[in-house]
């Protein structure tokens, strides 16, 4: 009866002890941090998957056959991970694999502006195998991992970008009296080093791209509307018709009448149209998640330096440094717990 039980002990210690660290690792990393984002479960669901594979190794390793089986039973399961690696491009594994390649070539962090596909939005959520953007209409769209990895992806740089708008004037127009109108026009729009190109010769008008620099890129869809209405108010301020010369030539008035609308704007100045423009309404949870973010990123950082400056600090200044780390971990706490919140309410 010994004989036969004794060489599945060390089997049974081993799916013991793996259901115990299992059971802990998935407590301490997952399970008493469910108000965690996407983002941050990242990292400690690759742990727990890393554990269940080690977990399945060693009680292949200490099952009561022989070598050549044991041997044959890993190369099965090396053959099985592979397989799924293979044909993971139509499974959940995918977007695993999409998610790990996001995170190593890190194309775009959390709000950053973003064009993939027919979707534009500001980056919301980063999760395990999906990813998260606020569109421009408050929606929240949930997009594969893989669908960012098979498709080209834009993002607007963090440190401004251009701003532009394309439009066609009659070629009675001279371009040197158009070209400053647009000038001003972007620089009334808030941009900085404006300029305008001339990007076609057509049949029957010319076509203009008028362009500038905008330094801060959450107000992206307020400053392309600013533009446009910029344009519109300053060629028509200086009698510049905007309408296509083949439209003119159908419709019944006289040669010399212009298509221009009277100037009927209301006197506010631009920063309440910016402040008015729905921008922060559109991307509130991005925004805030950006904020979230950085702020916890900057308690992290905080604290990594006490604890680095603990070890070489006099006995008199820890009691003080610790205090400091234990207020910072707090307030990192309770970030979380309100970023739970926030999340809930939503």
């Amino acid at each position: 009866m010994s004989n036969t039980i004794a060489p599945f002990i060390p089997l049974a210690i081993s799916l013991i002890s793996s259901f115990i660290i299992l059971w802990l690792a998935n407590w301490l990393l997952l399970a008493r941090h469910a108000d965690l984002g996407g983002e941050r479960k990242f990292p400690r669901q690759l742990i727990m998957l890393a554990l269940n594979i080690t977990a399945i190794i060693i009680a292949i390793l200490t099952l009561p056959i022989s070598d050549s089986s044991r041997n044959q039973l890993l190369a099965l399961m090396g053959l099985v991970i592979s397989g799924i690696i293979a044909f993971s491009s139509t499974t959940i594994v995918s977007n695993l694999m999409a998610g790990v390649l996001l995170r190593i070539t890190k194309p775009f962090r959390i709000g950053d502006f973003v064009s993939v596909g027919n979707h534009f939005g500001r980056i919301s959520e980063r999760g395990l195998f999906d990813t998260e953007i606020q569109t421009e209409s408050r929606e929240l769209v949930s997009l594969p991992n893989s669908y960012f990895v098979n498709n080209p992806v834009t993002t607007t740089r963090s440190s401004g970008t251009i701003i532009s708008q394309n439009l066609s004037l009659g070629y009675d127009l001279h371009h040197a009296s158009i070209e400053p109108l647009l000038i001003r026009a972007a620089e009334q729009a808030g941009l900085t080093e404006p300029f305008v190109q001339i990007t076609q010769l057509g049949d029957f008008s010319v076509n203009y791209r008028v362009a500038g620099f905008l330094g801060e890129v959450k107000q992206l869809i307020t400053a392309r509307s600013n533009l446009c209405r910029e344009i519109l108010d300053v060629l028509h301020g200086a009698n510049v018709e905007i309408v296509s010369p083949s439209f003119m030539n159908q419709r019944p008035q006289n040669s010399d009448q212009k298509t221009i609308p009277r100037h009927s704007r209301p006197a506010v100045s631009t920063d309440n149209e910016t402040n008015n423009s729905g921008s922060d309404l559109a991307f509130d949870k991005a925004e805030e998640a950006e904020k979230t973010e950085s702020r916890r990123e900057k308690l992290k950082a905080d604290i990594a330096l006490l604890v680095a400056s603990l070890k070489d600090a006099a006995e008199p200044e820890k009691s003080s440094i610790k205090t400091h780390i234990e207020s910072k971990t707090k307030l990192l706490e309770a970030l979380d717990q309100q970023s739970k919140k926030n999340s809930e309410s939503r």
